[in-house]
């Protein structure tokens, strides 16, 4: 658990099964196997279509499941307010990339910065990983202002099929170089 000024957070891993249902847009299957209770942010255009391709991801390699993105735990009440984790393990540069969308209802409340804080902290704690990526649309200010904060910088941008340009910004896992 990461604690943030306000907030403390856990990301937690979702099984294959519960991946897929999400992905359907089965709220009721998903709780079935779910050790939280699941929101209907979860099941909202943006989130299914996340969970389609993390499910699409764990079948085809299953140990990517301890990566890639889960739910948004609140450390204090247990509630589910979004989700976040990694595109995936680290690619054979040592690289991993963070999301996070936290639901409409709970944004202002520090838990992104939570969840950032906790994904930071896992990559520092992996020797495999080396550099942790993070890729934002040159319109979101509020998330653009978290990494920065976070000491990511700019390395360059990208085309997204499905969300256009993005930004890249990169920090050592480490954390910051001075």
């Amino acid at each position: 658990m990461v604690d943030s000024p306000g907030q403390s957070v856990r990301i937690l891993q979702l099984d294959l099964v519960t991946l897929r249902a999400l992905a359907a847009g089965d709220l009721v299957s998903a709780q079935r196997h779910a050790p939280v209770e699941l929101t209907g942010y979860l099941v909202e255009p943006d989130s299914r279509r996340l969970w389609q391709m993390r499910g699409g991801q764990v079948a085809r390699d299953p140990d990517s499941a301890a990566w890639v993105t889960g739910v948004v735990v609140d450390g204090r009440t247990g509630r589910v307010v979004g989700r976040a984790g990694f595109h995936g393990p680290p690619d054979d540069a040592g690289m991993v990339e963070v999301g996070y969308s936290i639901d409409t209802a709970e944004r202002r409340r520090g838990y992104a910065r939570a969840a950032l804080r906790w994904m930071l902290a896992r990559a520092a704690a992996e020797p495999d990983v080396h550099v942790v990526r993070a890729s934002v649309s040159p319109a979101n200010a509020v998330s653009r202002e978290l990494v920065l904060a976070h000491g990511f910088v700019e390395v360059g941008d990208q085309w997204d099929d499905e969300d256009g340009l993005e930004i890249v910004y990169e920090v050592p896992a480490a954390g910051p170089t001075e």
